[in-house]
């Protein structure tokens, strides 16, 4: 792939908390949309937010619809160190596939991604839960990274300041929120 001044880079998709989260050196970033899947509350986290007692849930990218997100252009000559921190952060427990899909950037230009893609058959992978079922796991996980809740409230927040709708999340993070200031 090509960046804005001609020297190679890499691409990397966000959709979760490598939005407002990245952690990884980055030339540019821009709104994307990824087509052919959608952003889900639908993995079981034993380790980020939650644990194999107490588990949370973090986003995937399951199959089917399209998703916007961030995209994030990453030098040459920091594609290694920054698909290393990636698979480190993401593959914990190997439930993603690593692929590069198509993604329209917001200044209309295609570039392959890299993406992680929820493995469907991997035994973490919860499915389609209700926002019942989601309200129970992301209230009670806390893991290595923090409160599930403030993953969830996190990512909604910056979706909505990039103006990026995701009605379902938007409807467990207003619930979140409610529950969040009635406790404080």
């Amino acid at each position: 792939m090509h960046g804005t001044d001609n020297t190679a880079t890499h691409w990397v998709f966000g959709y979760g908390s490598l939005i407002w989260n990245p952690g990884f050196a980055h030339v540019s970033a821009q709104q994307g949309l990824l087509k052919g899947a959608h952003r889900s509350l639908s993995i079981v986290s034993h380790h980020h937010r939650g644990t194999v007692e107490q588990p949370g849930l973090v986003f995937g990218l399951t199959r089917g619809g399209s998703c916007r997100g961030m995209v994030f252009e990453v030098a040459d000559a920091d594609w290694a160190q920054v698909y290393a921190y990636l698979q480190e952060r993401e593959q914990v427990t190997s439930v993603y596939r690593d692929v590069t899909r198509p993604v329209h950037l917001a200044d209309g230009r295609m570039v392959g991604a890299l993406a992680f893609l929820v493995d469907e058959h991997h035994e973490q992978f919860a499915g389609r839960l209700s926002l019942d079922q989601q309200l129970a796991m992301v209230r009670s996980g806390v893991g290595l990274s923090g409160r599930n809740v403030d993953y969830v409230l996190n990512t909604a927040r910056h979706l909505r300041e990039l103006g990026i709708r995701d009605r379902q999340l938007m409807a467990l993070a207003d619930l979140l929120a409610h529950e969040d200031a009635t406790a404080a």
